[in-house]
């Protein structure tokens, strides 16, 4: 395989067409709708972030090992969702969850009941309590991912969002 090909897209049709064999049901239209391509994509994206911020996190615990676990950033999955999660350390939260099929929220929770927006290097927040990280579907159902109207890099905005996290929830 080509290095940077994914190939989920083929095996999905040819599950699709085992099945249309099977139950006789035929789906012509499926590609032009992205609906269900939107979806595919916010849980692919929430997971490939939930896996760089398990990653860092990982990284930032051993570095820091505090035998007491006060300083530890503990990761939690939200029940009742597919793939939301958030960050905890010292009675802060990070929570990034998957709104709908193209909105994504991150947000600090403190006290378990006041949300607040992450700061930015870059006026004109508003008062959102969320930052949102909206899908853009192009040509061909490319399906994008941005910040403010701005293409966004994941590693850029996990290291934003956790360096965030980290220094505000350090006592």
């Amino acid at each position: 395989m080509e290095k940077g090909l994914t190939t989920s897209w083929i095996e999905n049709l040819a599950l699709e067409e085992l099945n249309m064999d099977e139950s006789g049901v035929v789906h012509i239209d499926d590609h032009l709708n992205p609906v269900h391509l939107l979806e595919e994509s916010s849980i692919d994206f929430m997971n490939q972030l939930r896996d760089q911020v398990e990653y860092y996190v990982a990284k930032f615990n051993e570095y820091r090992s505090d035998q007491s676990g006060h300083s530890q950033i503990k990761i939690f999955k939200i029940s009742n969702t597919i793939n939301d999660f958030m960050l905890f350390r010292n009675s802060l939260r990070l929570v990034f969850s998957r709104k709908t099929n193209d909105l994504i929220t991150v947000g600090f929770m403190a006290s378990g009941k006041n949300f607040y927006t992450p700061r930015l290097n870059s006026p004109g927040q508003g008062d959102d309590p969320f930052h949102e990280i909206r899908a853009h579907v192009g040509s061909f159902n490319n399906i994008s991912w941005k910040f403010q109207g701005e293409d966004l890099e994941l590693d850029s905005m996990v290291r934003h969002y956790l360096s965030e996290f980290i220094r505000n929830s350090a006592r």
